[in-house]
């Protein structure tokens, strides 16, 4: 009777637990592919929002003819996290233009 315990039932027994770590690494290997596409997406939209801020203040400023100091320290905020996410080089260059403009108006504009 031992004997019929140990081969069959001890065998079946194995087979359950094997197939349950088998599912339950399916599973989370499952989440983590899911997980890793969410954070993918999330990345590329937070570098979609950053690019079009950063544009946004390049043509502003590009409008107004000048960027003052407070211009260029809004960009450079919105500069730093784009450059670290992997931002391409059309921020780059905006954020480099901006910094390379006027920071007071001219006096001609303001006569």
């Amino acid at each position: 009777m031992k004997d019929w315990i140990v081969k069959y039932w001890l065998s079946a027994v194995f087979g359950v637990i094997m197939g349950a770590l088998g599912w339950a690494v399916k599973r989370m290997r499952t989440r983590q592919k899911s997980q890793e596409a969410e954070q993918t997406a999330i990345k590329q939209g937070m570098l979609a929002l950053l690019h079009d801020r950063i544009y946004s203040a390049y043509a502003e400023c590009l409008n107004k003819g000048y960027a003052s100091i407070d211009d260029i320290k809004n960009l450079e905020y919105l500069y730093k996290p784009y450059h670290a996410l992997g931002g391409n080089g059309t921020g780059t260059e905006l954020y480099e233009r901006v910094k390379k403009m006027p920071t007071e108006p001219s006096q001609r504009a303001t006569a």
